[in-house]
């Protein structure tokens, strides 16, 4: 079973991830596999070598960041080189683990057309002004730059209509991962019902 876990940012699908590891299901981060693919793409390192991106000879996530979430048009430059491979990655990861409930971290899902990949999709909800406190706190954004990373996604009401579960993350740690319980529990039971 191919399961997407799927939020925007600062929405706590990090914590999530963590809950449904420490159950021992294999997680693959595509966050993760993007910093790698970063610090490693010549292509990008081309594209951008106009740019100030490079600290210590390798790109700065956080100056890329800058640029890309201010230019739609460098963001979707960025997105052509990463998303194909990122896509190859997945599809590695899933092959791999064929024959288990594997979770996948996919943030931008939707927006990079992925959901193909995947026979279920867990959203994970935090409410807006959750997530800009969370940034500003958290990451040490300006209002107005937390504002803008939130705004550079597709809106979350939006993507619950596309999700075929829902995990609130409003609430404390406890909260959370009751409400992971109860969807791995549902899953498992919608997958293996004799096993119940």
């Amino acid at each position: 079973m191919r399961i997407a876990i799927v939020g925007n940012i600062a929405s706590g699908k990090s914590e999530v991830e963590k809950i449904i590891s420490s159950l021992n299901f294999p997680v693959l981060d595509t966050d993760k596999v993007a910093h790698k693919l970063l610090d490693n793409s010549i292509e990008i390192q081309d594209e951008f070598q106009n740019f100030d991106v490079f600290e210590r000879n390798k790109v700065s996530r956080e100056k890329l960041g800058k640029i890309v979430f201010s230019d739609k048009k460098m963001k979707k430059k960025l997105e052509n080189i990463l998303h194909p491979k990122i896509r190859v990655e997945i599809n590695n990861f899933l092959n791999k683990n064929y024959n288990k409930m594997a979770f996948v971290s996919v943030p931008l899902l939707f927006e990079a057309g992925m959901e193909d990949l995947f026979d279920t999709i867990i959203f994970v909800y935090a409410d807006d002004t959750i997530r800009l406190q969370r940034l500003i706190t958290r990451n040490g954004y300006t209002r107005d730059y937390a504002i803008q990373r939130i705004n550079s996604q597709q809106n979350q009401e939006e993507k619950i209509r596309k999700s075929d579960f829902v995990i609130y993350n409003d609430s404390t740690l406890e909260e959370l991962n009751k409400n992971v319980a109860k969807i791995l529990k549902q899953l498992q039971e919608n997958h293996f019902p004799s096993d119940f």
